[in-house]
C-alpha cells in the first residue's frame, strides 16, 4: 500500500488574494543602495519561496500600507544567480561553491 503524498506546510492556510507585482533583476541592481528597495529572500533552504510573496501583498493590503509594496523578484534568487556578475557581487555571503549544486537547472 503506497503512502499518501506529504502535504505542503503551507496547505494549512488560505492561498493569497493578491499577486505581488514583478520586478526584475536589472531594475533591482542599480537601486540595492537606495534606502527605497530592501531586496529580501523569503524562500526555504529548498529555495522555493512559494506563497510567502502574495501573503505579504496581502498582509500590506488588509493594513492600508501605502508606501510599503511587495514584489516579486523574476526568477528568485536562482535566476538572480544564474546571470552570474555584477548580480552575484551584490550578495552578501555569496559562497560560488555552494551555488554549483544547481547548475543543472541552467
Amino acid at each position: 500500500m503506497s503512502e499518501a503524498p506529504k502535504a505542503n506546510w503551507y496547505d494549512a492556510f488560505p492561498a493569497p488574494k493578491t499577486t505581488a507585482p514583478l520586478l526584475t533583476r536589472e531594475d533591482a541592481l542599480p537601486n540595492l543602495s537606495s534606502s527605497d528597495l530592501l531586496l529580501v529572500d523569503v524562500r526555504r533552504n529548498d529555495y522555493e519561496g512559494g506563497t510567502v510573496r502574495g501573503w505579504f501583498a496581502d498582509y500590506l493590503a488588509e493594513k492600508g500600507e501605502a508606501e510599503v509594496r511587495s514584489l516579486t523578484l523574476v526568477g528568485g534568487i536562482k535566476g538572480w544567480v544564474k546571470a552570474g556578475e555584477p548580480f552575484t557581487q551584490a550578495m552578501d555571503g555569496y559562497d560560488p561553491v555552494y551555488w554549483k549544486q544547481f547548475e543543472q537547472n541552467k
